[in-house]
């Protein structure tokens, strides 16, 4: 292939510029703050199925506990009436005072079982609501941890979007003015190897592979045409003669 020795530098010129698009590209894709968002995002699914137990489980001993001090009222009602009973001096069958004294003991007993059973799960409550509390502390600072990386990450895109957009106008105008055979090889090369399809040829070195070149391969591109298109004989990417080439 031909093509002019200036139409061959700007693939140079092209190339930088392409690298450049897939370095940003590449940090847009890979910006720390997207893990941190991720983590986040699972972070907080899983401290809100947290929240919703410990409020169901609240509810629940709310509830018990309700149920617990109706019992408690219904039998210390129940009690100071049977001691009213007593005190009065209305009843005056021995075996119905023995009756009655019998049920206040037994009232007593059962209301200070119950009276416990609140105790107990009143301190279960309060675990749980430290418990719920924690939680929420923990969602707080998971979401203010969140809202953090998104705003960086946003910073950061519209940054990196700017830089692509002014490329991509440069690059256009730098295709624009490559022949289309020459342009289309560029391509071609860029996609199978990597994003790179051209390099300089620099201090008889290939940018594109790192690799000297071989004294015939030396010899081919000190003797070829200015206008011939040469080619890296280990990668096969475009090799550009610069001043800098050594030849």
């Amino acid at each position: 292939m031909k093509a002019d020795p200036e139409d061959q530098l700007r693939l140079l010129d092209l190339q930088a510029v392409d690298t450049v698009m897939a370095q940003r590209t590449y940090r847009r894709r890979t910006l720390p703050e997207l893990a941190i968002i991720a983590e986040s995002a699972a972070r907080l699914a899983t401290l809100s199925g947290d929240v919703v137990r410990a409020q169901t489980e609240i509810g629940d001993l709310s509830r018990e506990q309700r149920r617990l001090e109706l019992d408690v009222d219904q039998v210390r009602s129940r009690s100071e009436r049977d001691q009213q009973r007593l005190e009065s001096g209305s009843v005056g069958s021995p075996k119905e005072l023995e009756r009655l004294q019998h049920e206040v003991q037994s009232l007593a007993r059962r209301q200070g079982d119950l009276e416990d059973q609140v105790l107990e799960l009143m301190e279960r409550r309060e675990a749980l609501d430290a418990a719920l509390a924690a939680v929420n502390e923990s969602v707080q600072r998971v979401t203010a941890d969140r809202d953090d990386a998104t705003a960086r990450r946003d910073s950061a895109f519209a940054e990196i979007d700017a830089e692509l957009s002014d490329r991509e106008a440069e690059r256009d105008g730098l295709t624009a003015a490559l022949p289309a055979d020459l342009l289309a090889l560029y391509e071609r090369l860029r996609a199978g190897s990597g994003g790179t399809g051209a390099a300089a040829l620099r201090q008889r070195r290939c940018e594109g592979c790192r690799m000297e070149l071989a004294s015939t391969d030396l010899n081919r591109a000190r003797n070829a045409p200015p206008d011939e298109v040469l080619r890296c004989e280990e990668c096969g990417r475009i090799l550009v003669r610069t001043p800098e080439s050594g030849l």
